[in-house]
């Protein structure tokens, strides 16, 4: 099983968005059995709160639902539990370091290292957008979690064969 969890700020835009799309993909893929996915903010600000409606629009013009997910705070068990933590911005980023167990460094990554497309480093922050601004975070987001899917197709082959 690879356990992969998606981090922004408050957990309602970016990384549900990347949630909801890498479950998408995953699916698609059938590889279900074999990768858990989940989402957290490294800040309280919206904790029980569904995703913001900008995204929820956009993500559902492209097959994505997120009407299930609710927002929650990163915990330090969650440093152990995954093994990908992948932050949406180099500030996030940051900010997981400082939270993160030495031993448990080795799985913070930007998101963006897995896009094939797209050469930006990070997935802009949409907030205090307009609704365009959650179209380029699907289309970043889609990027990235397409190469993230190649590399845990590779390690459920690899398990599997082992």
């Amino acid at each position: 099983m690879t356990k992969i969890l998606f981090v922004c700020m408050g957990n309602v835009c970016r990384s549900p968005i990347a949630e909801g799309v890498f479950r998408k993909m995953v699916r698609d893929a059938g590889l279900e059995d074999t990768v858990q996915i989940a989402s957290a903010g490294t800040h309280a600000y919206h904790v029980g709160e569904p995703p913001d409606v900008r995204g929820q629009q956009a993500a559902r013009k492209r097959g994505y639902e997120l009407t299930e997910l609710r927002a929650r705070q990163i915990t330090q068990s969650d440093f152990h539990e995954y093994d990908l933590i992948l932050a949406m911005d180099w500030e996030n980023l940051s900010l997981l370091q400082q939270q993160c167990p030495r031993q448990q460094k080795h799985k913070l990554h930007l998101l963006m290292r897995y896009a094939g497309e797209f050469d930006a480093a990070t997935v802009p922050d949409p907030y205090y957008g307009g609704p365009e601004g959650f179209g380029t975070v699907l289309d970043y987001v889609e990027d990235a979690c397409q190469g993230l899917l190649e590399v845990v197709r590779k390690r459920a082959t690899m398990y599997a064969a082992a």
